[in-house]
């Protein structure tokens, strides 16, 4: 596949992840590296959104460890159960996060960050990573965001 994104600019949101979806799965077809298709789902998600920030943390022990993103420099190490991505590996389930300031022992790795959506990456049962995307407008993710990232993250299975 051509690294070339068509992106119904314009269209609705849930337009644009059906748009996508296809594009991400010929992207990483093939290509077993994780560290790699992680890199590019979040390139993807942050060109055709314009999100504040995406990007993956990846489990290591008891922490999350940054890994691929894009945006600005993020926080490197997030402990089990804190901030939005240590509750939603925690509790193993997608995050949405309205505003951000009013979310108990959220951690701010940006002040810019006004709301997010954090999605569990599973494998083989148990979650390996999470896939975070933060905005700069409150309530910007709802339940289409949820579902088509959750698709997305499927890809990696």
């Amino acid at each position: 596949m051509a690294e070339d994104l068509h992106i119904p600019y314009g269209a609705s949101k849930e337009e644009i992840y059906k748009a996508l979806y296809p594009q991400l799965q010929a992207l990483i077809e093939g290509e077993p590296d994780l560290i790699a298709n992680m890199a590019n789902i979040a390139s993807v998600l942050k060109e055709a959104f314009h999100f504040f920030w995406v990007g993956f943390y990846r489990v290591s022990g008891e922490q999350l460890v940054l890994g691929p993103f894009q945006g600005p420099p993020a926080c490197t190490r997030i402990n089990y159960g804190k901030g939005v991505c240590g509750t939603a590996w925690k509790e193993e389930r997608t995050l949405i996060v309205p505003d951000v300031d009013k979310f108990p022992g959220h951690i701010a790795c940006s002040s810019l960050s006004r709301s997010e959506i954090v999605v569990p990456v599973r494998h083989r049962g148990a979650v390996t990573a999470v896939l975070d995307v933060d905005s700069d407008r409150l309530d910007h993710f709802d339940e289409t965001d949820a579902f088509y990232l959750g698709g997305i993250i499927e890809l990696f299975r």
